[in-house]
């Protein structure tokens, strides 16, 4: 077993975490449909998957109308990206259409594409409406969030990554479900996370939409891990997302407590395949995630 050490947390530095990922996921305009934006550093090195969907989504968001709402993303994940150098998105107008709007966007680092995606958006109409249910799975209450379990095995985290792991983040994230990172167990390829925002975040609906194909990209690859008995942290182990495609149905707020109920229906040839289906508190289906992702063991 590992033992806590909840006097191996050092000082956090006292910054404002949401403004500056909101800032970061907003992006500067640099030339018509060309926008930049910084890239954030969460201690590994390479870019984030989920930075890049979210600032591809806020690029492709600026060039379309804001009677529109993004409705689907799908994306490829071409190349590892520099976390220290900033990343430029080239957005292509495919077409607008009475009823739908599509954008494709390229991020540039060092002259390369890093990652590709197809946007679509939609005006609001009425239709048919079902959905699948919530799972019945204890409420975020009383769960302890990521941040509060790597606090406690703070002298187990490398030290390059320690600061990071231990430090508030924007973001909210509490696994019902959740394995030691360092001495897993084999459990069913199924996972649920609650998480939101750490404040209020602005009302327009287009932030909260970027902001949460941010967030998808948390939990969602490991979920694939979890009946090998295998985590992100385990030696010899290579996890990254390779595709990334999400679909918003429902309108949501990203600073009220969302549910991430994930499964792994394969895993082979050193591929996850993952799902996530997203809901309110109140069982309203919001989004659907699908995502495969590199979980070779080099070892």
């Amino acid at each position: 077993m590992i033992k806590e050490n909840p006097e191996a947390v050092n000082e956090c530095p006292e910054i404002n975490v949401l403004s500056e990922l909101l800032r970061l996921l907003k992006l500067e305009k640099i030339e018509e449909n060309i926008f930049r934006g910084e890239s954030q550093d969460l201690g590994f090195g390479n870019v984030f998957g989920g930075q890049v969907l979210g600032q591809a989504l806020s690029a492709a968001t600026r060039t379309v109308d804001v009677t529109r709402k993004a409705h689907s993303i799908h994306g490829y994940f071409m190349r590892a990206g520099d976390s220290t150098k900033p990343i430029v998105y080239t957005v292509d107008c495919i077409r607008d259409g009475r009823s739908f709007t599509t954008r494709r966007v390229v991020a540039v680092q060092k002259g390369r594409p890093i990652f590709s995606m197809s946007a679509s958006f939609q005006m609001d109409e009425p239709g048919f409406d079902h959905q699948d249910e919530i799972p019945d799975v204890p409420g975020p209450e009383g769960i302890e969030s990521d941040t509060e379990k790597f606090r406690k095995i703070a002298h187990m985290i490398p030290a390059k990554l320690r600061d990071k792991m231990i430090c508030e983040k924007p973001i909210e994230i509490r696994v019902v479900n959740p394995v030691n990172p360092f001495e897993p167990g084999r459990m069913p390829p199924v996972k649920y996370a609650w998480f939101k925002s750490i404040n209020l975040m602005p009302d327009d609906i287009a932030i909260h939409r970027y902001m949460l194909a941010y967030a998808s990209d948390f939990n969602l690859v490991t979920t694939s891990l979890y009946p090998h008995a295998k985590t992100f942290w385990s030696p010899g182990m290579q996890v990254a997302s390779l595709d990334h495609a999400m679909w918003f149905h429902r309108d949501f707020r990203m600073d009220e407590w969302l549910l991430y109920a994930m499964h792994s229906p394969s895993a082979c040839r050193g591929r996850g395949l993952n799902i996530g289906n997203i809901f309110t508190t109140d069982g309203k289906l919001v989004a659907t995630v699908a995502q495969e992702g590199l979980i070779r063991n080099i070892r």
